[in-house]
């Protein structure tokens, strides 16, 4: 199988990265085919041409970003995304064979959107039945397209390097991490580091790293930013948004992604005792 990606499996100094920092950066790693196929699938599906042109996009005083969760209306590269084998391999260099795909969402961020404050989005932090502090170590994988590419100052990505394994149950964590307070306990200085992404970037980010968004200008060259993510968990519970598999997506499937789907949906009462 053809790899969208201009690279077949991470480096060493990848996995380093991922397990001691929290994430790893891959800057222009989409081919330019894909990626150039991959705008035109996003910004011409139905439910983004509707969004593109209405007031939530247009109006430059209160601009509202395209947020859709789970993003279903995918073209061919989008689907290729989720089992693309170079996903497959950095998965498995990374946290190993036993993961599912949760969930994926889409944004579409216009001229003129506010910020993103730092989070961690492992919902098991957030929840106190037993069966979310049984499942709070485990791997949550979220992995961050950019297929149009963001500066510094323009809906980039910030992250807190390291911020993964601080435990998140302080309110004022943030503020601390930055602080230094966490510094001894983690071995290192926490800092924020400011990413600017090429189009076609991607990054492979562990959801227990604290990580947030910068506002986007109303004099930005860039039109909007787009964001697409597909998530994938360690095998066990479904977290917050794990999704139901489209019948669609099921249909000629390969059993690869058989296994991949094969797990239950998030439901209201799926965590209940």
């Amino acid at each position: 199988m053809n790899s969208l990606f201009r690279i077949n499996e991470p480096t060493e100094a990848n996995v380093k990265s991922f397990h001691e920092d929290g994430y790893i950066f891959f800057p222009d790693i989409l081919k330019d085919g894909p990626r150039e196929q991959l705008i035109n699938e996003i910004e011409n599906s139905k439910e983004v041409q509707a969004y593109l042109n209405s007031a939530h996009y247009t109006d430059t005083t209160e601009p509202q970003p395209y947020f859709v969760r789970p993003w279903n209306e995918r073209g061919n590269v989008g689907h290729a995304l989720i089992d693309d084998p170079f996903i497959t391999r950095l998965l498995q260099k990374t946290i190993d064979d036993h993961y599912h795909f949760c969930h994926s969402a889409l944004n579409i961020a216009p001229r003129g959107v506010g910020p993103g404050k730092y989070h961690q989005d492992n919902h098991h932090w957030n929840h106190e039945y037993p069966i979310n502090h049984n499942e709070r170590e485990k791997y949550y994988i979220q992995i961050l397209y950019y297929p149009n590419g963001f500066k510094k100052g323009d809906r980039n990505l910030k992250v807190i390097p390291g911020s993964h394994v601080v435990e998140p149950t302080d309110e004022k964590i943030v503020e601390k991490m930055l602080a230094g307070t966490y510094d001894k306990i983690v071995g290192r200085k926490l800092k924020e580091v400011r990413l600017s992404a090429p189009p076609g970037s991607m990054v492979c980010l562990n959801a227990r790293m604290f990580h947030a968004i910068e506002s986007k200008p109303l004099d930005s060259p860039q039109a909007h930013r787009i964001f697409n993510i597909d998530i994938f968990k360690e095998a066990g519970p479904p977290h917050r948004y794990t999704q139901k598999i489209p019948s669609a997506w099921l249909e000629n499937a390969t059993p690869y992604r058989m296994q991949l789907f094969s797990r239950l949906p998030y439901t209201d009462d799926c965590w209940k005792p």
